[in-house]
């Protein structure tokens, strides 16, 4: 018989479009696993361990037994798993918090697929790969929509017709695992209460700006689907919907999602979705993609700042908010106006707390860490609390 669930060990997954992030969560938080599969379907990375090895992962599905049979090597028995949970971009219109995956909350993540084609239908393929691997393990749900729904009907409703066709055809917004678990862990991680106007930024291949008013969203720059917003990875980020129809009138609609979602943002700009890539690159393409970004940030930022009624604190997170030195201190220039000072060196060294003595707006720096926050989250589900 298995251990009670929220006591055993749960296994958290993290899949996108070609990549697949696993931790084992003890009961007490502590990893007793972590493993990435990268380039799912191309030339696949396996790192677990330490160690990093190519193999050949075709699918998600054979992504999770190589990682599970690293586990294995490490001494782990994926038998004393107590649950699963997954993370799920998006939720549809009607899902609105963390829940555990019957076959109605697994067919309203199936008909969301297509709002998050890059994210929702790899992990479902993850899902459906632990239901054949083990029948009975309960599996929990954290959707990235969640967060987002107390923004007012006012800011998430387009001006769009009441409509078949336009039925389901609203603001979501997305990252939200990563800020809600910024609201819940920030106050210890930096010794002050929660900043009741908080500028969160989650900047990475996927980006977005969340307006969080007294620890709740009330705006933020995704929309319909996570393709809104900020200049990304390979995602054109803000674009006029007539120009959308221009591009699949030119191609078709196939082509125009390839364009938008994988060929676009800083790849298309300065020729590499990687931040990394393009500090180091020294080129003016690569200049340009950077200014583009910052520009951007800067520009809804503003936005976020005037729903919030003024801003009290910037926080940074995901890859690019916590390592690039370069991107904060053009986006925490552009918002000098706010009264927010920062000291550079501590800019560059990716000091938690980024402000100098006077300011009247905090500058922080906060680790994204969905996965422990996931796993907290289908604890509280599977236990009924």
């Amino acid at each position: 018989m298995r251990e009670d669930p929220a006591l055993a060990p749960i296994l958290v997954a993290n899949a996108g479009s070609s990549s697949l992030k696993v931790r084992v969560f003890a009961a007490t938080g502590e990893t007793l696993f972590a493993g990435i599969a990268s380039e799912i379907g191309g030339h696949s990375q396996l790192t677990a361990g330490g160690r990093s090895e190519a193999l050949p992962l075709p699918d998600h599905a054979d992504a999770l037994a190589a990682l599970l049979s690293a586990a294995e090597a490490g001494g782990f028995d994926p038998a004393a798993l107590g649950a699963a949970a997954h993370r799920v971009v998006h939720g549809g219109p009607d899902l609105a918090a963390s829940a555990e995956l019957t076959p109605d909350v697994l067919a309203r993540a199936e008909a969301a697929s297509a709002l998050a084609p890059l994210h929702n239908p790899p992990a479902l393929a993850v899902i459906a790969a632990v239901a054949r691997a083990w029948p009975g393990l309960r599996q929990v749900a954290a959707f990235d929509t969640a967060f987002h729904a107390t923004i007012p009907e006012v800011g998430w409703r387009y001006a769009l017709p009441d409509i078949p066709e336009t039925r389901g055809i609203r603001r979501y917004g997305f990252h939200g695992l990563s800020y809600a678990s910024l609201v819940a862990r920030l106050p210890s991680a930096t010794g002050l209460p929660l900043p009741r106007r908080l500028l969160a930024a989650h900047l990475g291949n996927g980006a977005s700006i969340c307006a969080i008013r007294d620890g709740r969203s009330v705006a933020t720059t995704m929309g319909y689907s996570p393709l809104g917003g900020l200049t990304m990875g390979t995602r054109t980020g803000e674009i006029d919907g007539n120009a959308v129809l221009e591009i699949a009138r030119r191609s078709d609609i196939n082509r125009a999602a390839q364009i938008l979602n994988r060929e676009s943002g800083l790849k298309a700009l300065g020729g590499a979705s990687d931040m990394r890539a393009l500090e180091a690159a020294g080129t003016k393409t690569a200049a340009f993609a950077i200014d583009h970004f910052i520009h951007w940030a800067i520009h809804q930022a503003g936005a976020m700042v005037a729903d919030m009624g003024g801003c009290d604190a910037v926080v940074f997170t995901g890859g690019i908010g916590e390592n690039s030195a370069t991107v904060r201190a053009g986006i925490l220039g552009g918002l000098a106006y706010l009264g927010l000072t920062f000291d550079p060196e501590a800019n560059a060294r990716g000091n938690r707390r980024l402000d100098a003595a006077g300011s009247r707006v905090l500058a922080l720096i906060h680790p994204a860490d969905e996965e422990s926050w996931i796993a907290e989250e289908a604890r509280q589900v599977i236990s009924g609390s």
